[in-house]
């Protein structure tokens, strides 16, 4: 996973602002209570923050991939 997509899921799972302010601040015991911030910074892999965000949030596993994006036609097109 890219950071591109973890703040993706972040933005989808819990808003722009909030979701900021929650890897900003909520401390993650998984992640030997560094924030989701602290944890990228030190080289954790955005997969691994985003699923330690998940468990603690208590996010329902059907919604960990997020969303449904539909592909851009432009993609597909010849």
């Amino acid at each position: 996973m890219r950071l591109s997509e973890f703040w993706r899921l972040m933005d989808g799972e819990f808003g722009a602002a909030s979701g900021r302010h929650l890897a900003a601040t909520m401390a993650l015991t998984e992640l030997g209570s560094r924030t989701a911030d602290e944890a990228l910074d030190a080289g954790e892999s955005p997969r691994e923050v985003w699923l330690a965000i998940c468990r603690a949030k208590e996010v329902p596993e059907s919604r960990w991939l997020g969303e449904d994006v539909p592909l851009r036609q432009d993609r597909w097109d010849g």
